[in-house]
């Protein structure tokens, strides 16, 4: 799916774009079957019987099992270890490596396109049950910030889009995305690292924010520079995504400790990555390095700033 000059324009204009039914039936479904057979093993893992895939995450939520890391598709910002668990499967490698999202990318960065490992699976349970110190932007509602200041500053100048697809109907009810549209030029704003790395509010416009909703299939792009959030779930269903990135390749990714990879290459497409299982074993390989060294902090911000008192 080409996007349209108007569309790029508006992209450009006010840092973001909500574009409906661009995945197909298909890999919606080998996503979510993924999911279920990777739930069931934890399920069965943790004594818990199998009730299909949304009721039994929440029991296991409930019963206080950490079910989502083993399901990010990303390595964690914390202490890594070398059984720290992730998944990288064959359905969330076709996700990545969509022609419908990659032609998107490539309407906004050209040809030569890079997955960037700054990716994560969001799913996120209805407010009223997470514990009161739950504060993972992946699983609770998302503080402000900026893609761009959450990654390490070398990737100040990469050229790159945040996709963010829609696996179930994201409304202001469940959780969607709200964005703080361009008023004109837009600078990188302080971030604090407290509960979640985000923007002090009277860095903020009041009122500015404006929600996203976007039909299952669709996707939400932002710029990189673009103040967003997530509104908290207040629905008794869980809501669920992902977030990916793409950027020109050979540029920064803002964390060279976890494994890119060429998704599209008009001038030399021999090095695409088209096998899913060495995709899994970069993560793999990652993780290892990562449990040996000390630990590499995945922004660049620090608590100590008179901002974050």
């Amino acid at each position: 799916m080409t996007l349209s000059p108007d569309q790029i324009a508006t992209f450009h204009r006010q840092g973001y774009l909500v574009v409906d039914d661009v995945l197909d039936a298909g890999l919606l479904a080998r996503i979510e079957t993924e999911y279920a057979d990777l739930l069931h093993d934890l399920a069965t893992g943790w004594g818990l019987p199998w009730q299909g895939f949304f009721p039994t995450l929440h029991a296991a939520h409930l019963a206080g099992h950490d079910w989502f890391q083993p399901m990010d598709i990303s390595l964690p910002g914390d202490r890594i270890r070398p059984d720290t668990p992730f998944h990288a499967g064959p359905a969330v490698f076709d996700l990545l490596t969509s022609p419908a999202l990659l032609d998107i990318a490539e309407s906004l960065l050209g040809p030569e396109l890079t997955s960037t490992p700054i990716q994560h699976v969001r799913i996120k349970p209805p407010a009223r049950d997470l514990a009161p110190d739950e504060a993972r932007a992946h699983v609770t509602g998302t503080s402000w910030h900026q893609d761009r200041a959450v990654a390490h500053a070398e990737a100040d100048a990469t050229d790159m889009v945040t996709v963010w697809v829609a696996m179930t109907d994201a409304t202001p009810e469940n959780g969607c995305l709200v964005v703080q549209p361009f008023e004109g030029a837009q600078d990188m704003l302080p971030h604090c690292p407290l509960s979640q790395t985000a923007i002090p509010a009277d860095h903020l416009r009041p009122g500015a924010a404006h929600p996203l909703p976007v039909r299952r299939g669709g996707v939400v792009l932002l710029h990189p520079m673009v103040p967003h959030a997530s509104l908290d779930n207040r629905t008794d269903g869980f809501r669920w995504s992902f977030d990916l990135r793409y950027q020109k390749t050979g540029q920064p990714t803002g964390r060279a400790h976890f494994p890119e990879f060429i998704a599209r290459s008009q001038s030399a497409p021999e090095g695409e990555l088209r096998d899913w299982q060495v995709w899994r074993d970069s993560w793999i390989d990652a993780r290892a390095a990562c449990a040996l060294r000390d630990h590499i902090p995945i922004h660049r911000w620090t608590s100590d700033s008179p901002l974050c008192a």
